[in-house]
Formats: C-alpha cells, sequence, structure tokens
C-alpha cells in the first residue's frame, strides 16, 4: 500500500512533463504558468488561511526564506520548464530530471559540507555521460560545434535550480506544516509570475488548453505533492528518492503514446546511463564501522 503514493507521485509528475508539451502553442508559457499556481492557490486558501494565521509569527520570521525557495521550487523551475517545452521533447526533458538527485547530492556536499563518497562520484560521471549522449542526439562532439539546444539548456538550470531548492529545504527546515510550507511557496509563485503573465501575450483559457492547467493545478500541483509527502512520511526520504528515477521511464511511455515520440537509440542508452549512475550513488553506500555508528548515536 506505502509504494502506491510514490507511484501516483511520480506517474502524476511524468505526465505533466507530457502536459507541459501539449501546452505548446495551445496557451503561452506564462499563462498556465501563472493560472497553475492561481488556481492551486484558491483551492488551498479555504484549508489552509486559518493555518496560514495561526503560523504567522513564524512565518515572518522566516519570510525570506519561504520567498526564497517559492521563487526557486514553484517559478523559476516551472516557468522554465513551459518555455523549454517548446524547444524540446517529453523524452529529453524527463531524461534532464533524472538528474535532479545527483544535483541534489552534488549541491548538498557543497552546501551542507555532506561528503561525496566513490560510488556517488562515479555515479554522477555515469549520468552526466547519459544526459550528454541525449542532448547531443548521441554525438557528444556536437555539442563543441553545434552548442546545446536551448531547450535542454533551460532544463538544466530548472532541474539545478529545484536541486537548490531541495537542498535550502533540508538545509533550513522550516518549524511549519508541510502543507501549508507548499501553500506558501504557491503564493510567492503567484506574486513572483503576475508581472511575467502581463507583460506576456496571451491566449486565454479556452476548451482546448483548460484540461492542460487542470491537470497542472490539481494533479500536478496539489495530488502529486500530497502522495509524495504523503509516501515520505511512511517510507523516508531515502527510499523515496528511488522511485524519482522512475520519471524518464515513464514520461518517455507517455510521451511515445500521447506525443507519438519516438525513442531512438541515444535515448534509450542515454536514459539507461542516467539512470544506471543514479541507482549507482544512491544504492551503493560504504558500510560503517561499528564503532563509528555507536559514537553517531
Amino acid at each position: 500500500m506505502n509504494y502506491l503514493f510514490p507511484l501516483l507521485a511520480v506517474a502524476i509528475w511524468s505526465g505533466n512533463t507530457v502536459v507541459n508539451k501539449l501546452a505548446v502553442g495551445q496557451i503561452a508559457p506564462a499563462e498556465i504558468g501563472f493560472f497553475r499556481w492561481l488556481l492551486a492557490g484558491l483551492l488551498l486558501t479555504p484549508f489552509l488561511l486559518r493555518a496560514t494565521l495561526a503560523h504567522w509569527p513564524t512565518i515572518r520570521a522566516n519570510l525570506g526564506k519561504i520567498v526564497t525557495l517559492g521563487l526557486l521550487g514553484m517559478a523559476v523551475y516551472q516557468c522554465l520548464a513551459y518555455y523549454a517545452a517548446a524547444l524540446t521533447s517529453a523524452t529529453n526533458m524527463g531524461i534532464i530530471l533524472s538528474l535532479m538527485p545527483l544535483m541534489s547530492l552534488a549541491l548538498a556536499a557543497l552546501m551542507l559540507n555532506h561528503r561525496m563518497n566513490l560510488a556517488a562520484v562515479l555515479g554522477a560521471l555515469v549520468s552526466l555521460g547519459g544526459v550528454l549522449l541525449v542532448i547531443t542526439q548521441g554525438n557528444p562532439r556536437q555539442l563543441l560545434s553545434h552548442g546545446m539546444n536551448l531547450g535542454d539548456g533551460m532544463m538544466i538550470v530548472a532541474t539545478l535550480a529545484y536541486g537548490v531548492y531541495g537542498v535550502l529545504l533540508k538545509k533550513w527546515n522550516l518549524p511549519l506544516p508541510p502543507l501549508l510550507m507548499l501553500y506558501l511557496q504557491v503564493l510567492v509563485a503567484i506574486i513572483a509570475l503576475a508581472p511575467l503573465y502581463i507583460a506576456s501575450p496571451h491566449h486565454g483559457l479556452t476548451s482546448t488548453n483548460l484540461p492542460l492547467v487542470l491537470y497542472a493545478a490539481l494533479l500536478a500541483s496539489i495530488v502529486g505533492a500530497l502522495a509524495w509527502m504523503q509516501g515520505v512520511a511512511r517510507m523516508g526520504p531515502s527510499r523515496m528518492a528511488l522511485f524519482f528515477n522512475l520519471l524518464p521511464v515513464l514520461t518517455a511511455a507517455i510521451a511515445a503514446v500521447v506525443l507519438d515520440e519516438r525513442l531512438t537509440s541515444y535515448h534509450l542508452i542515454g536514459g539507461a546511463l542516467t539512470l544506471a549512475g543514479v541507482l549507482l550513488a544512491e544504492l551503493w553506500r560504504p558500510r560503517e564501522k561499528p564503532a563509528a555508528a555507536i559514537g553517531a548515536r
């Protein structure tokens, strides 16, 4: 039963990567980004307004940190993903997203002084090789002569932003309930994206793009987040991280069916290398000496 929560969350987020691609031409990136968080905020407000007022002294004391988290995790990450979708495939986006656990590991080493063992370093190199294979369409030398596809570059920056978000979330560990933290970050995203929405071209909500906005707002923003929180509470963050590695596989499968995206040999080999690198870093951990384990208690 516990496995249903992470599987549901990853399936929803994989679908949302495909929704990003479906939104191209149907609704402007700034529009879907703004409407997504606006709708999510309106739906959450009746349930969390009282909790916001009750925790206001803590919120006010940590307002700068909450704003930073909201900008990185909600505004920058998802907005860049919407813009990237116009320039790259959903399959590429899913494979690049699978770098997030390793990025978080490397950032934790830099920002939290966590040690990266040999397996983590090797895993990072293997995964990086896999992603390079995908973004250069099987010819890494192309990166030197033609550079990187702008959409893939945006997706790498978006993934990095979310990696920083995850590390800061752990570093600061704010004394607020998880659902309230989600709500506060949604409010930050609404305020941050409002100027971009006003300044950008508008398609307006239509019968074609409204289902995409509803999927992003209801399923990706609320249901997926709640399922992931339940999974973390029941299974712990380390075990949950392994389920995130299913994202590129599910994204590629959904994109093949919904978008008719064709999987090439470089997708398969690059995706396998990326996944293998992450699994290597997360599963191959050195055993602690008994004395060190006792001393840590």
